[in-house]
């Protein structure tokens, strides 16, 4: 019972550990239950009470048949995420919006080089940042890049409650109650206009470019 024990919290700290580092970004997939098994030491049971675990907080989700997805570097409050649900698109792209602009504000003032070469990679390796679309929409919410910029804003906060925003957001996605309003290349255009903003410490800019890019990202479906 020990043994298992020690191996359950082993696994969970091996993919607890890879996610908040960022190793696997944000709507990556994950190593399959094979390759982890193999990676960690441990049995099938195990790996999957892990994973589990994780998709239970909102940090994984596992997609039948194709894979389980990163979704958030930090658990992901179940209440706050029941409780935005209950809005509408509208509602919940307006807090949105505001989220993303105090963030990209906080940025500008606070972001390390170590934070900013982290956007540059999200932006710059497409084959493991955001936007990989798996024929729905599951993995086109706001991804890695837009979850960078809210922890380099350094309110942890900001981060907690904009995680349980993504959630519903994704949720809404899926609904299609919400769509995107431009494709995958403009929204990387406006992301390396963001980081622009950010590397040069420009906190109007900075404003600026968020609010142009979240006003064309993602909207209510009646008005695409």
């Amino acid at each position: 019972m020990q043994v298992g024990s020690d191996r359950a919290r082993r696994t969970l700290a091996f993919l607890r550990h890879r996610i908040s580092s960022g190793e696997w970004p944000i709507n990556s997939k994950i190593p399959t239950e094979p390759e982890l098994m193999q990676l960690i030491g441990v049995g099938k049971t195990t790996v999957r009470e892990a994973v589990r675990s994780l998709a239970s907080v909102g940090m994984l989700e596992p997609m039948p048949g194709i894979g389980t997805f990163v979704r958030s570097r930090m658990p992901v409050s179940s209440v706050l995420t029941d409780y935005l649900s209950e809005f509408g698109a509208a509602d919940l792209l307006g807090y949105r919006r505001a989220l993303e602009l105090e963030a990209a504000q906080q940025a500008a003032r606070h972001r390390t080089d170590e934070q900013l070469a982290a956007m540059r990679h999200a932006l710059d390796n497409p084959a493991t940042a955001p936007e990989q679309p798996f024929g729905r929409d599951h993995g086109k919410a706001p991804g890695q890049f837009h979850f960078l910029v809210m922890e380099a804003s350094g309110n942890t906060l900001l981060v907690g409650l904009y995680a349980g925003v993504v959630t519903a957001l994704r949720q809404a996605l899926h609904s299609g109650t919400v769509v995107h309003a431009t494709d995958a290349e403009t929204r990387l255009s406006e992301h390396r206009v963001l980081l622009a903003a950010l590397e040069a410490g420009d906190i109007a800019a900075a404003a600026h470019a968020m609010a142009q890019h979240i006003e064309r990202d993602l909207v209510p479906a009646e008005q695409a």
